[in-house]
């Protein structure tokens, strides 16, 4: 998953917090913690309930960038799940389709029909999106903006999708984690829920605050159209 060479406006976390003004709402205050934020993407699927437990039990929060066709569509009952344990729902496209790769009408379909998808399950639209294979432009920015999307990429990838091996997937986000950064895990694949636990151990250990996107900009806003990336 190779990220495109930037023609669009773009901004870190850091970034994006030391413009802001104003107070923190929630326990945590990335301006003073360690934090990290931990996302995944492409589900819901038959693995993210036991995921959900993980962070239920941990008393934690993430960030999941739902697809629509064959996982929004087919997990309703799951998406209500995430939305009523306090996890924060982004969009990631109706059939994963490479946005800078179709035409405009086609890539606004592909956010829009997941926007509202979701808005029927749970009520409210996301703010956030993940682009497929962090792939973006000015084109699908401007699409963004119009829908009221900020675009999220990443700065630790376990390429959880090439191996189903637990604890390769732990080293490798262990060894590309640092402050500030966002973790990009896939919970449908067969090694990735099981190695969550371990991951989580360890980053706490190290001193990590595990946070949302959200969380990780606050106070600073998500903006439509900009992409975040650490």
């Amino acid at each position: 998953m190779a990220l495109t060479v930037t023609t669009y406006d773009h901004t870190s976390p850091r970034a994006a917090r030391g413009k802001a003004s104003g107070s923190v709402s929630g326990p945590v205050d990335c301006r003073k913690a360690k934090c990290v934020a931990l996302t995944f993407d492409g589900g819901p699927s038959p693995t993210t309930p036991g995921l959900l437990d993980i962070l239920k039990r941990e008393h934690l929060h993430a960030t999941f960038f739902l697809q629509g066709k064959g996982h929004i569509a087919k997990y309703p009952q799951i998406v209500r799940r995430i939305r009523d344990e306090g996890d924060e729902i982004g969009n990631h496209t109706w059939n994963h389709k490479v946005l800078t790769e179709i035409d405009t009408a086609d890539a606004r379909h592909e956010l829009s029909s997941t926007q509202d998808a979701i808005e029927r399950i749970t009520g409210t639209k996301p703010v956030l999106m993940r682009p497929p294979q962090g792939r973006t432009d000015r084109d699908v920015a401007k699409i963004c903006r119009e829908l009221g999307l900020a675009q999220v990429l990443w700065s630790v990838t376990a390429k959880d999708y090439e191996t189903t091996d637990s604890a390769l997937i732990t080293k490798r986000v262990l060894e590309q984690t640092h402050r500030d950064g966002i973790i990009l895990l896939h919970d449908l694949h067969k090694g990735t829920v099981p190695a969550v636990p371990g991951i989580l151990k360890a980053l706490r250990q190290r001193g990590y605050t595990i946070v949302t996107v959200s969380q990780l900009l606050a106070p600073a806003k998500p903006q439509p159209g900009m992409v975040y990336r650490p």
